[in-house]
């Protein structure tokens, strides 16, 4: 997979009565494919949902992504056990899926892992599916990041294509993606540090971002000035997304963020409505408000292209 651009990771649009409107995820997907610079769209993570979905629901979701446009869609794996995660690759891929998105064991985030089992779970996943997988780092203040050693032999196994780092510690950002990029060169290096995407842009082949649902274009410039060294041109297009990095990202908990991309994009025209799954909980009118008038500070309209798109 060629990763280098803006790769979404869109949310999932649910009818008012919380079953998945599939007519809306494929207008979703096909507005956003419809942008040369978007590379893939990752689905079934953490913007997405994924882990609220049945088994059945995100097969189905993948084969609606893969029938509706012809970039590759990658597939969050979140299984807990190395065999159950390998099973749920294998069976992405049936439905449609070019790549994984390989999540940790989510019991790591509190207990820390044993030395090899990350390796384990990539090879595994590999081995059980063929999906082209991106090494996952989770940011420096959970149990489940990864060490540069760990990295480094994940990043050297087969299947493996790029990494979508979120530390959120600058000094290891700048001490660890020198030290990849230089073992493996053709590892493409992806940001998702989306509610501080500035200090990331300049070392970077692209983004995997929930960001990308909601202001893909203004993203897609922050990439390509990023690429070219520009920091006037990059810091200009910071400073104009950052009423809205404010109102979405700056919250008092990450999982708000998914909430206020639907907001984004029902402000956008892109959703009806901002419907979500438990554990999720709405906003309020206070908060939609204070996204909405973010989108308008920006400069940030309704989306006039969205029929073509589709």
């Amino acid at each position: 997979m060629n990763l280098r651009g803006l790769s979404p990771a869109p949310v999932t649009a649910f009818k008012k009565n919380g079953d998945i409107d599939f007519d809306a995820n494929v207008r979703i997907a096909k507005w956003l494919a419809s942008f040369k610079d978007v590379t893939s769209l990752v689905i079934l993570g953490h913007a997405g949902e994924g882990t609220f979905l049945t088994e059945g629901e995100r097969l189905d979701l993948i084969r609606a992504y893969a029938d509706a446009v012809n970039i590759p869609i990658i597939a969050g794996i979140t299984g807990e056990g190395t065999k159950v995660a390998a099973e749920e690759a294998r069976k992405c891929k049936d439905a449609g899926a070019t790549g994984a998105l390989v999540y940790p064991n989510h019991g790591w985030l509190r207990f820390g892992f044993q030395k090899g089992a990350p390796q384990d779970r990539y090879k595994a996943i590999w081995e059980a599916s063929g999906l082209q997988e991106i090494l996952f780092q989770y940011p420096d203040a959970t149990k489940a990041t990864y060490d540069l050693d760990t990295q480094l032999e994940i990043a050297a196994q087969p299947g493996v294509v790029a990494t979508k780092n979120g530390v959120r510690n600058m000094k290891r950002w700048y001490v660890e993606i020198p030290q990849l990029k230089a073992a493996q060169p053709d590892l493409q290096i992806l940001s998702c540090h989306d509610e501080w995407l500035l200090p990331t842009m300049f070392d970077v082949d692209g983004l995997l971002v929930g960001y990308g649902n909601i202001a893909p274009e203004l993203l897609i410039d922050l990439i390509k000035a990023g690429k070219a060294q520009d920091y006037p041109s990059a810091r200009a297009i910071f400073e104009r997304l950052l009423p809205v990095t404010r109102a979405v990202y700056h919250r008092g908990s990450h999982m708000e963020g998914t909430v206020a991309l639907k907001l984004g994009l029902v402000k956008r025209g892109v959703l009806d409505h901002a419907t979500i799954r438990e554990p999720l909980k709405n906003l309020g009118a206070a908060a939609e408000a204070e996204i909405f008038a973010a989108f308008d500070a920006a400069g940030i309209g309704r989306v006039e292209n969205l029929m073509a798109a589709e």
